[in-house]
């Protein structure tokens, strides 16, 4: 495995996931223990878009010409499924922005806590999240800062751009609080929270979260099955954490709700690698592109051994039902309305919109492409009926190992 520049690859057949899985998948998981998710991340992704799923077909009104849709696996995991879900999303968060400029701050876990991640995602992801946001919002409501509720949205990424693990968490924020009586804080012009102060909180509140998991005795090591019992290795772990400087770092503000957007856009839904970073799959080596960050974000590919490709992937397949996208302070569902509507009025803002009913998938490819799904790609005239259904295979996956 290696990396080296990146170079010409027009002419290259286009590659995707799936192709990867379908010919190394089986291979990789008749040697490898995975779990449950994770088997079913693997199967969603090669059946997407596929007879495996079923479809429909249709029939154009004036040539007769058929075709054939199949259905989306829609697992959050597959860069084919992300698009429509994204921009649905962010739709309904069109209506949340406030007229403030935003910050953008990403917290990072050392790369120590990878093996313990990797054994124990669930715990760490969730303590991740707990540390980050209690930060966030301990500031907000110092006077020092600000002096009142924050409004927060975060986001965890679990990966690296050559697939590694590197546990993060992009938290975008609005410039300012509302203060307990109804009044809107403005935060100092291209200043919200001290860096190097939130590094020493953030890893304050996790390593005392941490201190806390060990103490409940239920935290394994990857590819362990044995509790991390050792008093003494635990100890030595946190006091290494301790010790080591911890990365937060803080963009610069964004200058209004459009360019927040887009952001987001970028952000949200993303997954681990996308089909058009692939480069080639063969019987010994996948390829896909990646931007050197160390080097001047210099593009070059990455070559691997499927084994060891997959084996990144399935890092970043989150535990079942994880919400890796969450809102805090002002934003938390629990009472979004009110505070909003409270957050607008102190502003002098005007209502925000009702959100828009969810775009269907032809009024999104017309927007954003000019694309007509319905138009027959082969006479240009007609529209395409559907006709009929393509069932499932009667034909069943072989059933998942028990949890």
């Amino acid at each position: 495995m290696g990396a080296h520049p990146h170079g010409a690859d027009a002419a290259r057949v286009k590659v995707e996931l799936a192709e990867v899985f379908a010919r190394h998948g089986a291979a990789y998981q008749a040697t490898h223990r995975l779990v449950p998710v994770q088997y079913r991340a693997i199967a969603a992704i090669q059946a997407c878009r596929t007879a495996a799923l079923g479809g429909h077909v249709e029939r154009c009104n004036a040539c007769g010409e058929l075709r054939y849709h199949y259905h989306s696996c829609r697992n959050r995991h597959c860069p084919k499924c992300q698009t429509l879900a994204k921009e649905r999303w962010l739709a309904a968060r069109r209506a949340e922005l406030l007229p403030v400029p935003y910050f953008h701050v990403v917290f990072t876990l050392p790369h120590e806590l990878n093996a313990l991640a990797q054994g124990n995602p669930r715990a760490i992801y969730a303590l991740l999240f707990q540390s980050v946001s209690d930060t966030l919002i301990e500031f907000g409501a110092n006077p020092r800062w600000l002096g009142g509720a924050i409004a927060a949205t975060l986001v965890l990424h679990t990966w690296g751009q050559t697939l590694g693990q590197h546990l993060h968490i992009h938290a975008l924020l609005g410039a300012g609080a509302l203060a307990a009586d109804g009044h809107w804080i403005t935060s100092r012009r291209g200043f919200l929270f001290p860096v190097t102060a939130l590094s020493a909180v953030f890893r304050g509140k996790f390593l005392a979260g941490l201190k806390q998991l060990f103490s409940a005795g239920t935290l394994k090591l990857a590819a362990s099955s044995a509790p991390l019992a050792d008093a003494t290795s635990q100890r030595h772990l946190l006091k290494t954490l301790y010790h080591k400087p911890w990365v937060v770092y803080a963009k610069r503000p964004f200058a209004g709700p459009a360019q927040v957007l887009d952001y987001l856009g970028r952000y949200t839904h993303r997954v681990a690698i996308s089909n058009n970073r692939l480069v080639s799959c063969s019987n010994t080596a996948v390829r896909f592109r990646y931007k050197d960050y160390a080097h001047g974000n210099r593009r070059k590919v990455m070559t691997l051994t499927p084994a060891e490709f997959i084996r990144r992937f399935l890092l970043h397949v989150l535990p079942s039902g994880f919400m890796r996208i969450r809102h805090y302070g002002i934003l938390a569902n629990r009472a979004k309305r009110e505070k909003l509507a409270a957050a607008r009025t102190a502003l002098d803002s005007p209502p925000a919109p009702q959100p828009p009913e969810p775009e269907s998938v032809a009024t999104f490819w017309l927007r954003v492409a000019s694309l007509d799904i319905h138009q027959c790609p082969h006479c240009k005239a007609g529209r395409m009926i559907v006709i009929g259904p393509i069932p499932v295979p009667c034909a069943r996956a072989p059933p998942l190992p028990p949890l």
